[in-house]
């Protein structure tokens, strides 16, 4: 003899349904199927809509392709958060191999760097930071896996800026402190006019040319042709990042005469009733008294042994990087005309100049 509960097939299978919430009726959900760029909630949001419109749950089962389970845990979902509830969530994945102590500690390692006589290394490799965090830490990972936790943590293998070994630490950040004072004495002292911020520096460039980074299949070492002549020239380059322009010459060196010419090109440039105000850095030619200085430029020195002060810096390895380095110049003429097409390309993408030269602490963005 089968006893029955006196239920309806639905409730047999399962406990008494769970009462469908009430601020959205048939027509509110159906509406909001069709408006669903989810597929899967779209499904389900038309299998609750039956609920709502007094259809079975066994009828909703069957419109959203499930048991009656999966609908019982979709109205769980939809009367906990509503449509929303109906959307699936990432997946959590698996548990990370290195906890938050240990990403700090892996942080903590990055940031001070290798002591070369307790590590035996001077920049860090992964298997030298997988390695201490085994010894030290008790936790194992790949150095594939590490590659991974880095790059999530916001590291990259970058190349070095070059500083001075005897570079005041301080001067930098004292000179970029008091730049916007300075730059309201030479305002007042040249009678209130506009001022531009621009920056100067001179690169040179010759048949030793340089060799840069290239795309090629991993485990090979790419070549390219590098010249042991000795002809070169110097490009002086100047530019104002806010207005996007700049002013070149290429000169045969670097002398007290080619930099009167090449205030005299910058002054072409600077816009009509402003005056620049030059950064530059303090090699002889910039700094004595014998250069004659166009009136409206002022000229303003960095920190000694600060090239990292002056974009322009950068501006020379964008050129190698992308115009000037992996050539063999045949002859002196030749470097002149690369350089000069290098500098040219470089005033006809003002953006780029923009984009290189700008910095906060003297243009306030």
């Amino acid at each position: 003899m089968i006893l029955s509960s006196g239920l309806g097939p639905e409730e047999d299978a399962m406990a008494a349904p769970v009462p469908l919430r009430s601020d959205f009726d048939a027509g509110s959900l159906r509406a909001l199927a069709k408006g669903s760029r989810d597929p899967a909630q779209t499904r389900r949001l038309l299998a609750l809509s039956v609920i709502s419109a007094g259809g079975s749950r066994s009828e909703a089962a069957e419109i959203g392709g499930v048991g009656l389970q999966t609908v019982r845990d979709w109205v769980l979902a939809f009367n906990a958060d509503g449509p929303d509830g109906l959307i699936d969530g990432k997946a959590p994945g698996a548990r990370p191999r290195l906890n938050a102590d240990q990403r700090d500690v892996l942080k903590a390692l990055v940031e001070q760097g290798p002591v070369p006589a307790a590590h035996g290394v001077v920049r860090w490799r992964l298997c030298d930071l997988a390695q201490i965090l085994s010894e030290d830490h008790g936790v194992s990972v790949s150095e594939q896996t590490l590659s991974r936790v880095l790059r999530a943590m916001g590291y990259r293998k970058l190349s070095a800026r070059p500083r001075h070994h005897a570079q005041d630490p301080e001067a930098a950040a004292i000179f970029k402190k008091n730049f916007p004072d300075r730059l309201a004495e030479i305002a007042q002292a040249v009678g209130g006019k506009p001022i531009e911020v621009w920056f100067c520096d001179e690169a040179r460039v010759g048949q030793k040319n340089t060799l840069t980074r290239r795309w090629a299949k991993r485990g090979t070492r790419p070549s390219a042709p590098k010249d042991q002549r000795t002809q070169s020239a110097y490009i002086f380059g100047a530019i104002c990042p806010a207005r996007g322009v700049g002013a070149g010459l290429v000169m045969p060196r670097c002398t007290t005469e080619a930099m009167a010419h090449h205030l005299e090109e910058i002054s072409g440039t600077v816009a009509p009733g402003a005056h620049a105000v030059l950064l530059l850095d303090q090699a002889g030619w910039h700094t004595t008294k014998k250069l004659p200085v166009p009136d409206n430029i002022t000229l303003l020195p960095l920190p000694a042994r600060s090239p990292e002060l002056n974009p322009v810096e950068n501006l020379w390895q964008f050129l190698r990087d992308n115009w000037l380095g992996n050539r063999i110049f045949k002859s002196y003429a030749d470097i002149l005309d690369h350089c000069c097409d290098a500098w040219n390309k470089l005033i006809d993408q003002p953006w780029r100049i923009m984009s290189i030269g700008l910095r906060q602490w003297t243009h306030g963005f």
